[in-house]
């Protein structure tokens, strides 16, 4: 597929099936609707999206259960990614996902090395920087986008409790993105400009990450430990 015109009924039923019958059995007898209606759509959409936005990687479909107690072979979405910053997972990223639900889009850092999160912490302390964050978080929540990523419980040590930006502080990922679902856009081309507005209102949030923290400086070795 080179022009993209949007998912249709074929890509949420082929998900809604497997995620009733997620076997290999289920995967072969429909590889051809998965390419047809869900990954050349996605590549479509990706192509459309590249100029502005950057080339985006693909996850493959299969999971990796070598260290999972589910042992379902496939994943119920198909997502992409965009890595922004560096250009590398580390740096962050726009992402977007198809599942029988409908339509996901997001980014940000979602998970941030030990080096990253010192910065990120002292940065959000840091009042001007801190203040320019939570703007820029409340205003993404405002337009109906939620945050994600790992949180602790509790406030970091040596982080005072009643700090005035304590949510951001006790997070060890910064992301945010918003469902979108399955209406009548989604089998049009105007798919395209809804996953486009999500990662054009998050170019705030990624750019005061990649200004504040940036990509980790971790040697590989000693991130492959983590």
């Amino acid at each position: 597929m080179t022009t993209f015109i949007g998912f249709g009924d074929d890509a949420l039923a082929f998900y809604d099936g497997l995620e009733a019958d997620n076997s290999k059995t289920y995967w072969i007898d429909h590889q051809e609707v998965f390419e047809r209606a869900v990954r050349g759509p996605m590549l479509a959409l990706l192509a459309d999206l590249e100029p502005e936005f950057g080339v985006a990687k693909v996850f493959r479909p299969h999971r990796d259960v070598r260290f999972s107690a589910d042992k379902s072979p496939y994943k119920t979405q198909l997502g992409a990614v965009v890595h922004t910053g560096s250009g590398t997972p580390d740096g962050g990223g726009l992402y977007v996902a198809l599942s029988a639900c409908g339509l996901f889009a997001g980014g940000g850092y979602y998970q941030l090395a030990k080096d990253q999160l010192e910065r990120y912490r002292a940065a959000v302390i840091d009042d001007a920087a801190g203040r320019t964050l939570k703007r820029i978080t409340d205003t993404l929540a405002g337009a109906g986008l939620e945050l994600s990523g790992q949180t602790l419980l509790r406030s970091p040590r040596g982080v005072d409790p009643n700090h005035p930006r304590i949510d951001l502080l006790r997070r060890k990922g910064l992301a945010a993105g918003i469902d979108l679902g399955a209406p009548d856009w989604l089998a049009t081309p105007a798919c395209r400009d809804q996953v486009a507005g999500v990662w054009r209102r998050l170019a705030p949030m990624l750019a005061w990450l990649a200004a504040q923290v940036g990509p980790t400086r971790e040697p590989a070795e000693q991130r492959g430990r983590r």
